[in-house]
């Protein structure tokens, strides 16, 4: 290959175009690809707080079921034996207190981190169209 100095003038134009296309090239996948990363991130948060608000809510439900299973056994005046399979134990242990109020905490604040990406992700939308 000849030394820089002595190609055509043609061969080092060409050269020049062709390195400025690959930068705004690279400039364009970068772009293309943050844009990516942040729609992923915001599609996990949001689908994590989705799933924790499920969770909790699945497990606040799943307590009324056996409070109205223990009512139900009442009315129907069946045996102590019966109520007793329809009850839970005797209250709820320290442990799963504290695991409820974290799993409530922590469900509000991704809830509102989602709230947040999501109004985001709203004025963006608006700007871009206006």
């Amino acid at each position: 290959m000849e030394p820089l100095e002595t190609q055509s003038p043609e061969r080092k134009k060409l050269l020049e175009t062709s390195e400025r296309h690959k930068r705004e090239f690279e400039k364009e996948i970068k772009g293309v690809s943050d844009k990516t990363e942040k729609a992923i991130t915001n599609a996990l948060v949001i689908g994590g707080s989705l799933a924790l608000t499920y969770f909790v809510v699945s497990q606040l439900t799943k307590s009324k079921k056996v409070k109205s299973k223990r009512a139900k056994a009442k009315s129907a005046n069946l045996p102590d034996e019966e109520m007793i399979e329809t009850e839970p134990s005797s209250g709820p242990s320290l442990v799963s207190q504290i695991s409820e109020k974290l799993i409530s905490q922590a469900s509000i604040i991704l809830l509102d981190l989602a709230k947040e990406k999501l109004s985001e992700y709203l004025t963006k939308r608006k700007n871009e169209n206006s």
